[in-house]
Parts: C-alpha cells; structure tokens; sequence
C-alpha cells in the first residue's frame, strides 16, 4: 500500500525529532533556516509554500512534496491554485514529474477529507 500523507507527516515529525536530538549544530542551523525561509516577507507565506511544492515535485522528493501540500493547505491554498503550481512544476520538470503529481493529487484528496472532518 502506498504511504498516505499521513504517514508521511507522521514519519517526517518522529525522524525531525530524532535528527534533532542528535544537537548537532549545523544541522540545527540548517533546519532553522529551512523553516525561517517560508515566512512571510516581501513574498507571502502561501506563495512561498506553493514555490516549495513546485519545487519538490520538479526534484522529485515525495517527502517535501506532502510536507508542502499540506502547508498549502494549511494555508489555504485553493486547490485549483495548487494544481495550476503542479501544472508549472510538470513543464518545467517533465514527465518524469507525472508520479509524483499523481500522488499530489491522491494526498490533496486526502488532505480535503482530514481538513473536512476537522471542521465538524
């Protein structure tokens, strides 16, 4: 069975928390960073987010492309503005990109049903 997003989430938060704890203090560093970048500034958050979906789908890494889809939608990111992003990151990457856009699509569902039941 394929990973849904949430066992992606869940693995990314446990293995942070594991990388952390090691106190290492560059990789420390390299983690602040990492999340100090997605702040807003003269971009705003959810543009920002949406950079980093693109991003990950053109490189291909399915951790970072769950990890930003669901920023998005967190964000709010509409999921017509999400796809027109998949659609960019599919031209600039190619049709290599189609997996992992394929996968963004099932996790946005998926990622609907979870913020859908959180509302009631």
């Amino acid at each position: 069975m394929p990973d849904t997003i949430t066992r992606l989430r869940e693995e990314r938060e446990r293995l942070n928390e594991k990388v952390l704890q090691a106190k290492n203090l560059g990789i420390n560093r390299f983690f602040a960073l990492d999340e100090r970048v997605y702040e807003a500034g003269a971009l705003d958050t959810r543009t920002k987010e949406l950079l980093g979906l693109v991003a990950s789908a053109v490189l291909r890494c399915d951790d970072c492309l769950g990890y930003h889809l669901t920023r998005c939608v967190e964000e709010g990111v509409g999921d017509e503005e999400i796809l027109e992003a998949l659609n960019v990151s599919l031209v600039v990457g190619g049709s290599i990109v189609i997996p992992h856009l394929r996968r963004a699509v099932d996790w946005l569902d998926e990622l609907r049903v979870e913020e859908k039941a959180n509302r009631v």
